[in-house]
């Protein structure tokens, strides 16, 4: 931020600006810029609140307009976890506003102005919730001055209704835009004067019975997507990019694509040097009037490909690869106690080697953008995760400023990540540039799938050391995968510190001797953020590892997991690696293993977990820490005599803290259970001299309606205990399931699945215990 933007905001962190339009309330709402972000955060919670210190931390603006309607500005994406819904209620509540008067508008990308606007890490709500209740806290303090003003009464007689203040004595009565013009004349309160609700006021918070406020326009299909924008002399456009990460264009024909009625061009894309970070790959687009043109003269193209670096990329060779790194030491990323005594003397020591191959994205909307280009400046409209980086990577790619970048935020139709990295932008910003006109760049499932930012394959290797009484003395995690740094830096070949932080340094075990170690690996191919990260395949080691261990042990998966975790106690790890919980501070934001453990429990009991089961029937358990949130989740699965898998029910609880919208909490857990239920089945994007083998949802299929659960129960935990801080939802709903769902295969037949997916290695396998 600028040093002007320094003086304008008032002393606190948690200033309020206060700015005019024509007869209405505006009020900004500032947090901390980059000047002063590394302030040490205040240690307050839940609505009290709540600061983070961070420099990602956005700015809200909320308007009040003449005829009384709310307007909230949201920063966030919206990809159908609600947030533009969530952030909207929280100000309707604060500020007392009636939910048929609050509309939401969309913020373009500019990090001057709103600060970080990424949605990603499931920290939408949980480092924004405070602000948001004290800018709608702010704005009623305003009305309320404004009538008592009016009124000629102590500001103390006036209260904030149903979008209405009321003189209590006189019962008197003024509409919020009656009042907006003259709530906008006064100075703005000082952030330690506003008084919060208590939660016993709250109407739309934690009630779960607020409509999506894009609802309706989804529902009748007149949302607007990434996928819809349409311009005035619009061209469309898909690229032939290269087949392997790192081939670049030797020679093309493009003579008959460019004979073919409604093409206006064919032309080439240079390749982005390794490694491509957000820039795009290179190849040769087609320009044409429509998008099945295009489409139809791309296959018409000859192309010749020079062999890159990852040529040789094979997914067979690279697992081996990984299980040898993970024979020998690694890296070590904490090392508490003795471990190596500790193995040796075990009374039975135990070893097992988990696998998960890369993974694709797969959203249903593939990327998509319109880039017009006059000049040196560019306006884009795009379904972006990440509309700072669109910003960014474009003024990269034209060579133009930053600020000369306008960037349009559309509704996502999903996006796990995906759409945060914006390259899929830049090649709509060049290719406007080149024809002069406006371009719509459209992938295909077949592009979205095989040139994907994959979600690393990994190798994890476990072994422990049981004691005489079957207690572990002794834990040795070895972790083998690419990192996602590798994507954007040369030379990465371990795990990066906020990777290793997810499910590994931070293992909440009450064992006196752990060693973590990340033996080195290279990348070859774009690896990227995938929902849940890391987290996916070091839930999927540890969890499954758990079960078996309480297998070689004798005892009840449950109890062993309970008894592992140990007692009650507030945990911060210590490493030999920085521990970034998330980009949250361990002192607001601890690991609670009493919490850990009460997922656990909520969720057995309401599995009746030790019941009779049928034969062929399992269940698995399986619990994680992720994002600051704790879940927790059974599977029961029924084996067939025909090797058929099917999914009675899942039982999955959640502590995330209080819940601003349970209705999208519930559904988000829903979906991450038919999300990890899908990849475990079948997620798999396997290399083959450097290419996907993969490429449509016939050989990378998500999950049909036959497969998925007959029953998902979602349990929440803490749902209303505003003493503590918000904590994430997206996310962390995701790592337990596939371990869960193996685990429950062992219980139903006796399989032990150590490599994923498991449809491949269940179909062969008829045995039912």
């Amino acid at each position: 931020m600028s040093q002007d933007n320094l003086r304008i905001c008032n002393e606190s962190r948690r200033s309020f600006l206060l700015g005019f339009g024509a007869g209405s309330l505006l009020l900004a709402f500032g947090l901390p810029t980059l000047a002063r972000a590394a302030e040490t955060p205040k240690k307050e919670y839940g609505g009290e609140g709540q600061e983070h210190g961070l420099r990602d931390d956005p700015h809200l603006f909320v308007e009040i307009a003449p005829d009384g309607t709310v307007t909230v500005v949201c920063i966030r994406s919206e990809m159908g976890q609600g947030v533009r819904t969530s952030v909207a209620l929280v100000v309707a509540d604060e500020l007392g506003a009636d939910w048929p008067r609050v509309k939401v508008r969309q913020a373009p990308g500019d990090e001057e102005k709103y600060g970080n606007q990424d949605t990603d890490g499931s920290r939408s709500l949980r480092q924004s919730f405070a602000a948001l209740r004290r800018a709608g806290a702010a704005a009623r303090t305003m009305l309320e001055q404004a009538a008592a003003a009016q009124w000629g009464v102590p500001a103390a007689q006036v209260k904030a209704s149903i979008h209405e203040v009321v003189d209590t004595k006189s019962g008197r009565k003024l509409g919020f835009g009656e009042l907006a013009g003259k709530a906008a004349a006064l100075p703005a309160p000082h952030p330690d004067t506003l008084t919060l609700k208590s939660p016993t006021e709250f109407r739309y918070i934690g009630k779960g019975k607020t409509p999506l406020i894009d609802g309706h326009d989804i529902v009748t299909g007149s949302a607007h997507y990434g996928i819809d924008t349409r311009l005035d002399g619009m061209l469309y456009a898909v690229i032939a990019r290269p087949p392997v990460y790192g081939d670049k264009l030797a020679s093309f024909d493009g003579s008959a694509a460019e004979k073919m009625p409604g093409v206006v061009k064919v032309l080439t894309l240079a390749a982005t040097p390794l490694p491509s970070g957000f820039q795009p790959l290179g190849g040769v687009a087609v320009v044409a009037n429509n998008s099945w043109v295009a489409i139809k003269a791309r296959e018409q193209l000859k192309i010749n490909w020079s062999s890159g670096p990852n040529t040789h990329y094979d997914s067979v060779a690279y697992r081996a690869q990984l299980e040898a790194a993970n024979r020998k030491p690694g890296e070590v990323a904490r090392n508490d106690g003795n471990v190596d005594q500790a193995l040796s003397a075990a009374t039975k020591r135990v070893s097992a080697d988990y696998y998960i191959p890369h993974l694709a994205h797969a959203s249903m909307e593939p990327p998509s953008a319109v880039a017009k280009v006059a000049g040196d400046r560019c306006e884009v409209w795009a379904c972006t995760q990440a509309p700072q980086a669109v910003r960014e990577e474009v003024a990269k790619g034209l060579g133009i400023p930053v600020t000369n970048v306008t960037v349009n935020v559309t509704l996502l139709g999903g996006g796990f990540g995906r759409k945060s990295k914006p390259d899929y932008v830049v090649e709509a910003a060049l290719l406007s540039r080149a024809t002069g006109k406006p371009v719509k760049v459209l992938w295909t499932r077949e592009d979205d799938i095989v040139n994907d930012y994959f979600h690393a394959v990994s190798a994890e290797h476990l072994e422990a050391a049981l004691d005489g009484s079957g207690k572990v003395a002794g834990w040795l995690h070895r972790t083998a995968a690419p990192s996602i740094q590798s994507t954007f830096m040369p030379g990465i070949k371990h795990e990066q510190p906020f990777e290793l932080s997810q499910g590994l340094i931070d293992l909440p075990f009450a064992i006196p001797n752990v060693r973590v170690e990340n033996p080195a690996v290279e990348a070859h191919t774009r690896i990227g953020w995938f929902r849940s990260v890391y987290n996916i395949p070091h839930a999927f080691g540890v969890q499954s590892f758990v079960a078996e261990l309480a297998h070689a042990a004798g005892r009840d998966h449950r109890d062993f997991l309970l008894e592992l975790i140990g007692p009650d106690r507030r945990y911060v790890p210590t490493s030999r690696v920085e521990f970034s919980n998330y980009s949250e501070d361990p002192a607001l934001y601890p690991i609670d293993t009493k919490r850990l453990k009460r997922v656990i429990e909520t969720v057995t009991a309401a599995a009746n977990w030790g019941r009779a089961l049928p034969k062929g029937h399992g269940l698995g358990l399986a619990a994680h820490y992720s994002f600051v949130s704790y879940t927790a989740a059974v599977i029961e699965v029924e084996a067939g005599p025909d090797g058929k898998l099917s999914i009675p029910r899942v039982h999955i609880a959640i502590d995330c803290g209080p819940q601003v919208n349970p209705e999208r909490v519930r559904s988000q857990l829903e979906g991450a259970v038919i999300m990890g239920i899908g990849l475990a089945l079948h997620g798999e994007i396997s290399f083959k001299n450097g290419r996907s083998e993969q490429s449509n949802f016939n050989d990378y299929l998500v999950l049909r309606m036959n497969e998925a659960p007959r029953e998902i129960h979602v349990h929440m935990v803490g749902a209303d205990d505003f003493s503590v801080p918000l904590s994430g939802v997206g996310e962390p709903g995701l790592p337990p399931i596939a371990p869960a769902l193996t685990n429950a295969i062992f219980a139903a037949t006796g399989e032990r699945i150590r490599t994923l997916p498991v449809r491949q290695q269940w179909v062969k396998a008829k045995h039912i215990a």
